[in-house]
């Protein structure tokens, strides 16, 4: 019964003793074989003729650690965890407790801690598709992976909204982070011009397919297969590359992992429940996360250009689409029309295609060989109020059976060839 509880290198002593008690060995060989001196081999052999094998086995085995933490620690910590970090990983957990509770313990120990506390169970492993990996970039600035992650990013305190995410393929390092309304085309707008005021140009940007990146109808909306997104990035001289699945840009989707778990639970621990205070946030967490997770790359060269005044992205970044001019100067935009002020230049561009550039901050022009022409609008789909039947007392009897007329119909949409607009401020579409 004792050989099954007994070692390797304790069985082989037991071998030893055997030939050393039968004559086989002499004490010094014996010792060379166990590795042990002369007197401590006639210790264990005298002890071996008494106990028998039973005076091989370590007399700790099943005894406590001498370098255990103390069994007080260990439930002061599990308290800790359970009123604070419950749903906190043990790595995660580990950093807390060492920051803001000056607790220093090795998140392997506390793995086991929690794992026998039932507060962390290991992740299944399953197997599925295999994709081979691919070496990263050399340099920082070569390939920038861009996504868009929806989640309750402030839990049941705040609205869900859109995190855009840019990671440098290089060193994993979170270059951007932006919480915006929805992974629309001008939220992108924005948030890429920010990353461009303050990194300069990256040579490629690394996205899905999603609608804002490619054009996944048979027929563009200009019929060069391009998006607006795209346009905008080609005038910039920065390429644009659609990943095939989603284990391509394998580094954001990780991040993406990783923030929802992490930076979640930051905002809880800062009392966060807004979009505006997790944006001035986020520049705390980038170098935080950054300090921790970043790789050093391969070339220390950065391959970002600087912008040039050729650059001007306030004119890059906006929603274009052109229109034919009619006799009477007007023109048709997202359910708008556009009546364009009389003049000698606006005469000579009835029956030309005329262009429409909408702004991110809601500013909209309407040019023709980049010069831009004054208009007034008539919005197709503005509906009665009643605080304009009060104030036309002459036309209050029409207005109101207009507006009672509307009310019976279901809500008017804008054309879905125009931009999303929950990102985008102060424009004059009320039903974006």
């Amino acid at each position: 019964m004792v050989l099954h509880i007994m070692s390797d290198k304790e069985l082989l002593r037991l071998e030893v003793l055997r030939d050393l008690s039968s004559g086989r060995l002499t004490v010094s060989a014996a010792a060379e074989l166990m590795g042990l001196e002369r007197r401590q081999v006639q210790r264990l052999s005298k002890a071996y003729e008494v106990q028998g094998a039973a005076a091989l086995v370590s007399k700790k085995r099943g005894q406590p650690s001498n370098r255990q933490m103390p069994e007080s620690l260990k439930s002061q910590v599990l308290a800790i965890i359970r009123e604070h970090y419950s749903d906190f990983g043990p790595t995660l957990a580990a950093e807390k407790l060492c920051e803001v509770h000056g607790i220093k313990i090795g998140r392997e120990t506390l793995r086991g801690w929690m794992r026998e506390a039932g507060l962390w169970a290991d992740r299944q492993k399953r197997r599925g598709r295999v994709y081979q990996p691919r070496y990263r970039r050399e340099c920082v600035g070569e390939l920038i992976q861009v996504d868009g992650s929806e989640h309750w990013w402030f839990e049941d305190r705040g609205p869900q909204c859109t995190l855009l995410v840019f990671i440098d393929d290089a060193t994993s390092r979170l270059m951007h982070l932006q919480f915006v309304q929805s992974e629309s085309t001008f939220a992108y707008f924005n948030a890429t011009q920010r990353y461009l005021e303050q990194h300069g140009k990256p040579i490629a940007f690394y996205t899905d397919k999603h609608a804002v990146f490619k054009v996944n109808k048979a027929a563009g909306l200009h019929g060069d297969g391009m998006t607006q997104f795209g346009r905008a990035l080609k005038a910039l001289t920065i390429e644009i590359i659609c990943a095939n699945s989603s284990q391509a840009k394998g580094r954001v989707e990780r991040a993406n992992k990783t923030l929802q778990d992490r930076l979640v639970k930051e905002l809880r621990l800062a009392g966060i429940c807004t979009m505006e205070a997790g944006n001035a946030f986020l520049p705390t967490f980038m170098a935080d996360y950054n300090a921790r997770f970043a790789k050093a790359p391969f070339n220390d060269k950065d391959l970002h250009r600087p912008m040039t005044p050729r650059d001007r992205l306030d004119e890059a970044f906006t929603w274009r689409a052109e229109r034919t001019l009619s006799q009477s100067l007007t023109l048709q935009y997202d359910n708008i029309l556009f009546m364009i002020e009389p003049s000698e230049f606006a005469q000579a561009a009835i029956g030309q295609r005329v262009e429409v550039v909408d702004f991110p901050d809601g500013r909209l022009e309407v040019r023709y060989k980049g010069r831009s022409m004054p208009y007034r609008t008539f919005d197709k789909l503005r509906r009665v109020t009643e605080t304009a039947v009060l104030e036309n007392k002459r036309l209050g009897g029409l207005l109101n059976l207009i507006r009672q007329s509307q009310e019976s119909e279901p809500p008017a949409k804008r054309t879905s060839k125009g931009p999303k607009r929950r990102d985008q401020t102060n424009h004059m579409f009320s039903f974006g």
